[in-house]
């Protein structure tokens, strides 16, 4: 017998977008089509609606209500996705004049960060950000909400009815706050520990989709999740990586940033965002390719000041070089051209970051005499050894001395 292939229909979405003049529209639009493409759905249609500012009851007016309503007809869509956040008036309003399934933007980031969260913080930051954002759209969604039962913009802690028990859900939202709050402690324990013990960090953040996993894998060999989507990895990595220097800092990859990140989210994940702020080196990894390049720069930087990042060294790689070979491509210690798929510009991002950290460590070959062994003893619990040799003066080492011992070091440097 042979086996009956069926294949998965993926969900027709039509795409809303409201220009108040307030951002640019086109970009936003198209950042909405990535991600509804990243959440499994198929766009039929997408339009933009200009208006001074938000319609009340419908966010983008009657008349054009009933145009979207034809369409859902026609083009037989199974969701409509708002690029704007919607009040659960609105969203119940625009789902009775529709009979269509209605979500907005901030709902659509949520539902695919349910589905990549792979660590328990991770899980509870979502699961937070679901339930304060649902909790101030119970009253008014009606009917609406009764209409969302499974698919994209319910993943996560499950569909929240409007008889819930709104004090259940503020319990529920304490509790989670609770097991953040302490999860945050052991992660500032353990920044503690490193600052304590000289460990340096280098943090990637960039753009989501600009290529920080690829990168992140390039130089660690971590195996982070590579895909062609945005979010593909949610969860904050952490791995050794070794300088040509010899010394070995620290490498963490944050959650990909985009454009109008909901408060909500920035709010959950704002003790894994602040890793970058306690690093002591940001490499900012952007799309040199993407037409809105300076904008996504801006917002980037824009989001690394509130998190308190302006006074960290930073280092711009401008990834994806070879799908701009048209342009002058040169490197220095603040701006390092590469193409992380390739591999190319490694040694120069790395020359770089060397450049940038403090000196906290130094790489010599020293030949320390027998008499001395308590030193010895010294840069072997405290500093790294590449190579030990007992000879007739002394041992002799090739080793990474912490700055501390350096003036006492000096003595037993060995002739070039």
């Amino acid at each position: 017998m042979h086996e009956i292939q069926t294949e998965i229909q993926k969900p027709k979405a039509i795409l809303i977008g409201l220009d108040t003049g307030e951002y640019h529209a086109e970009f936003s639009m198209k950042e909405l089509e990535e991600l509804a493409a990243t959440a499994g759905c198929e766009v039929v249609l997408t339009c933009i609606q200009a208006r001074p500012a938000p319609e009340a009851a419908t966010c983008i007016g009657t008349g054009k209500l009933e145009e979207i309503a034809q369409a859902v007809q026609d083009l037989q869509a199974d969701l409509l996705i708002f690029d704007t956040e919607l009040t659960g008036m609105q969203m119940r309003n625009i789902s009775d004049l529709t009979d269509c399934k209605v979500i907005d933007r901030t709902m659509l980031i949520l539902d695919i960060f349910a589905g990549r969260a792979r660590t328990s913080e991770g899980k509870i930051q979502v699961s937070l950000a679901q339930y304060k954002y649902r909790l101030t759209r119970l009253t008014g969604m009606g009917k609406a909400l009764s209409r969302l039962g499974g698919g994209i913009g319910t993943r996560g802690p499950g569909e929240t009815k409007l008889e819930t028990d709104k004090r259940h859900i503020r319990s529920r939202i304490a509790s989670l706050e609770k097991e953040l709050r302490d999860m945050e402690k052991h992660r500032k324990f353990l920044t503690q520990k490193r600052r304590k013990d000289g460990i340096l960090t280098v943090a990637v953040v960039g753009y989501t989709n600009a290529g920080k996993s690829t990168l992140f894998n390039l130089l660690t060999n971590a195996g982070v999740l590579e895909e062609d989507k945005l979010f593909a990895t949610l969860d904050v990595t952490a791995r050794g990586l070794e300088l040509p220097d010899g010394r070995t800092v620290i490498l963490s990859d944050t959650v990909g940033f985009i454009r109008r990140l909901p408060h909500h989210l920035v709010e959950a994940f704002r003790s894994t965002l602040e890793e970058s702020a306690q690093a002591d080196l940001i490499l900012h990894v952007l799309d040199v390719s993407e037409p809105d390049l300076q904008d996504r720069m801006q917002m980037t930087q824009q989001l690394l000041t509130e998190l308190g990042c302006e006074e960290i060294p930073q280092i711009k790689i401008l990834n994806k070089a070879d799908l701009v070979p048209e342009l002058t491509q040169k490197s220095d210690f603040d701006t390092v051209w590469m193409s992380a798929r390739h591999g190319n510009g490694i040694p120069e991002l790395l020359t770089a970051i060397i450049h940038h950290l403090p000196q906290t460590a130094r790489r010599m070959k020293l030949c320390i005499p027998y008499t001395d062994g308590g030193f010895l003893q010294k840069i072997r619990e405290d500093g790294k050894l590449f190579s030990e040799e007992y000879t007739s003066e002394g041992t002799l080492i090739d080793a990474m001395i912490d700055i501390k011992y350096q003036k006492t070091a000096e003595k037993y440097l060995t002739k070039p």
